[in-house]
């Protein structure tokens, strides 16, 4: 991950949220953060990941904990997949691409043999200091939720 260590800053960003507003990184400082960055909306595995945060959405909150999903859809495409899917967890679109590069999940990738650019699905747990706790690199969706959700229990 491009450098990103557990125990270092997280990087700071300030990005849309559908539904409207901002979600700024800097004014969660006191909480945990759990920022799933996923390739794109409404695909298979995306879409089980969502599914599955939001599902334990209100545990995750009884832990002191804010999940967010940052892709780099656009919020238009965001309010769809939340509302096709009855999401409940926020989702940040980066366009730009200045957070998911931040965090360094933005990287070559091949399926097919063909190789492109994209985003490699990765979690990152931030304590209440904004230190990275921990950090799943390419990560398979099957149980994640869970895995992540007894990783926040134990800050």
């Amino acid at each position: 991950m491009a450098g990103l260590a557990v125990g270092d800053e997280a990087p700071q960003f300030t990005l849309p949220v559908d539904g409207g507003g901002t979600i700024r990184l800097t004014e969660l400082r006191g909480k945990i953060v759990v920022l799933f960055f996923y390739p794109q909306d409404d695909t298979a595995s995306c879409t089980r990941e969502a599914i599955d945060f939001s599902r334990l959405e209100a545990s995750f909150n009884k832990a002191g904990a804010v999940v967010v999903g940052i892709s780099p859809d656009t919020l238009q495409k965001h309010e769809k997949f939340r509302a096709k899917h009855a999401l409940t967890t926020q989702l940040a679109s980066d366009e730009s691409r200045d957070a998911i590069e931040a965090y360094g999940v933005w990287a070559e990738k091949s399926m097919y043999g063909r190789k492109y650019m994209g985003v490699v699905r990765t979690t990152v747990l931030i304590d209440r200091d904004g230190k990275i706790a921990r950090i799943w690199p390419k990560v398979r969706v099957p149980g994640h939720a869970e895995e992540v959700l007894e990783a926040v229990a134990g800050l």
